[in-house]
């Protein structure tokens, strides 16, 4: 463990805060990324063959959602002496003073316990150890791990927010689908180009915090490049479903005309007006403009699979 993993850990014991509102530990389960992990994880669980008692079926979302915040928690706890630094994260819980460290950590924690044993109960020990090692996953391979040690944390951590379909399709089935392994990857290959296209304009905030982010470490200019062709590699990759038989001609569609709108805010955000050294002269417009429609693109994507497997 590093010296600076063990200071944190040392620093946790703090007493945590008891004055905090309900808000602020919402807010440390990072609501808005939640929402994402919710819809996937249900789509997953509404495409699985099989069926599953609407009870079941919540409680399984439930987990995934709580699962989901749980390594949040644990993301903002070790995260903290950055997200103080950076303008963007300044105003979260444990920076803002709102909710000290251990109760951060502990929050986190417990959820976890939580998420992961009523899945279990609920479901199947197949759902509950792969949200298990979704939590895992984010919380010490991205979060501890490669966030602050390599520019290519975002392409290998990508994986931690691609677990939920997984899980929604596992908590139905018991097992692991060829569907939900194609939408998995979809989701990894589709988390460099949407994070990458955040960090254009936010390198200033990764830079005084320290965080290898790729525009930090390789330039703005090498980044636009590894948002293109990411996005590329996507492209026929949410295709495949289709072609591989999976899926009908609706989500098919859906992903040519998706996929198609998406290389195109790709290809703005590569030929963005640039100085020599690579910053944007347009405030990264592109980028921005890349990143919102990028978590639409998703969602669309997603929502085509269920209207194509129910339909």
């Amino acid at each position: 463990m590093s010296s600076q993993t063990t200071e944190l850990f040392h620093d946790a014991s703090l007493t945590p805060s008891l004055g905090a509102e309900p808000g602020d530990w919402l807010a440390l389960l990072k609501p808005r990324v939640v929402s994402l992990v919710v819809f996937t994880g249900a789509i997953g669980l509404i495409i699985a063959p099989g069926h599953i008692n609407p009870l079941i079926g919540a409680i399984a979302i439930f987990c995934i959602a709580l699962g989901a915040g749980a390594a949040g928690a644990i993301n903002m706890w070790y995260d903290r002496d950055i997200d103080a630094i950076m303008r963007r994260t300044t105003s979260r819980p444990i920076p803002a003073g709102k909710i000290e460290a251990a109760g951060a950590l502990g929050f986190g924690v417990v959820l976890s316990v939580i998420s992961v044993l009523l899945l279990a109960m609920a479901t199947n020990l197949c759902a509950a150890a792969v949200l298990a090692f979704s939590i895992f996953y984010y919380a010490v391979i991205y979060t501890i791990w490669l966030k602050r040690r390599t520019p290519q944390n975002i392409v290998i951590g990508g994986g931690a927010g691609a677990f939920p379909a997984v899980i929604g399709w596992a908590a139905v089935t018991g097992n692991i689908g060829l569907l939900p392994m194609v939408l998995f990857f979809i989701v990894f290959f589709w988390t460099p180009p949407h994070f990458w296209s955040l960090s254009l304009y936010a390198s200033t905030d990764y830079e005084k915090a320290g965080v290898p982010m790729l525009p930090v470490v390789k330039g703005a200019r090498h980044t636009r490049w590894n948002v293109f062709v990411y996005t590329l590699i996507l492209f026929p990759l949410a295709l495949s479903p289709w072609f591989m038989g999976l899926t009908g001609w609706v989500y098919g569609a859906t992903a040519l005309v998706l996929g198609t709108v998406f290389v195109y805010y790709a290809w703005g955000v590569l030929r963005d007006r640039q100085d020599a050294k690579g910053v944007s002269l347009t405030k990264d417009q592109p980028a921005r403009a890349c990143f919102k429609f990028s978590i639409l693109y998703l969602f669309l994507l997603f929502a085509a699979c269920a209207v194509d497997r129910l339909g």
